[in-house]
């Protein structure tokens, strides 16, 4: 998939654990592993929203675009 999840990133910076964001999100660390992996299918706006709350971030800190690669 083209989007990149860079959740590892912002909580490297923030120095905070996925047991710590997972509980100021209000979602399982399970969950907050599986968008953190990228093999989340999708994202509430509202969970991105906590996200970016709980990291003093913007969403295009949490998620980019890459192309695949195929060059066409």
């Amino acid at each position: 998939m083209p989007i990149t999840v860079d959740i590892d990133v912002m909580l490297a910076k923030r120095k905070m654990s996925v047991g710590e964001l997972a509980e100021r999100v209000g979602i399982t660390p399970a969950n907050l592993a599986v968008l953190k992996n990228g093999r989340a299918k999708a994202v509430r706006f509202s969970t991105l929203a906590a996200l970016c709350e709980a990291l003093e971030c913007q969403p295009g800190d949490l998620l980019r675009w890459e192309a695949d690669g195929a060059g066409g």
